[in-house]
């Protein structure tokens, strides 16, 4: 069971364990590639191809042969029945598309599923402006394991850039730490700074601000930085324990 499949529904939790009671642990989004590693009935234990992550999704919504030559470029597109009919479903920002038919304002990925030109890039289109993949979560619900418009947590908001970007960038906080070059021990923040705690990590926007998914706030929100790192260090315990950079 070691062959690639593409995963099409708009988006699903990985689940820790085979059950919905288990513990959300990441998402899996539209046009996403993986391994099945074991298969039962109802759930098939996966790896995503993008971040070697694992875990497991209800066994559906999967294909073998899917050929990505766009992406959702917007934090949300709206799937469409025909142009001009719109559904509630939407799929989220870096979903991959296979796109075969176009007209003048829409392009068509599925039978009865078409998506706005607006919402999309050419699948090797590369946002080197970091702050505007971030900003575009800005708001957005803080959700452990999520990495949607209808949720994120702290890693995944740093992860998203480079999942755009094709580029590889590990899912969790502590991986994330050990994948990354250490800055000197320097206090005076520049724009595209990472800095990362035990269990979070947040990015700066400019000198005095960063932004991150932060779960006393129940969002995404933009801070001041020195703010920031007192009140996590007099909330939660914690110090800064290493400080990098984004590179792309």
């Amino acid at each position: 069971m070691q062959n690639n499949f593409y995963y099409i529904g708009n988006f699903s939790n990985i689940y820790k364990n085979p059950s919905r009671r288990s513990e959300v642990t990441s998402q899996i989004i539209y046009g996403e590639k993986f391994k099945i590693l074991a298969k039962n009935k109802n759930w098939i234990k996966i790896k995503t191809l993008f971040d070697n992550y694992k875990g497991f999704i209800k066994n559906s919504k999967y294909v073998e042969k899917f050929n990505p030559n766009y992406k959702v470029s917007s934090l949300k597109a709206r799937i469409f029945k025909k142009p001009g009919i719109g559904t509630k479903s939407w799929l989220p920002l870096a979903s991959k598309l296979s796109v075969f038919k176009q007209n003048r304002n829409y392009v068509k990925i599925e039978k009865n599923k078409w998506i706005k030109k607006a919402d999309i890039k050419k699948v090797n289109h590369k946002e080197k402006n970091f702050t505007k993949v971030f900003k575009k979560f800005l708001n957005v619900k803080y959700i452990w394991g999520g990495k949607t418009f209808k949720g994120i947590d702290c890693s995944a908001l740093l992860q998203i850039f480079f999942c755009y970007n094709n580029s590889f960038y590990p899912r969790d906080t502590k991986d994330q730490i050990k994948y990354t070059k250490k800055n000197s021990k320097k206090r005076k923040f520049k724009k595209g700074d990472i800095i990362f705690w035990k269990g979070h990590v947040a990015m700066c926007l400019n000198s005095k601000q960063l932004i991150h998914a932060y779960g006393p706030e129940k969002k995404v929100v933009i801070m001041p930085i020195i703010g920031t790192i007192n009140r996590i260090q007099k909330t939660a315990k914690l110090k800064v324990n290493k400080i990098s950079k984004i590179k792309y």
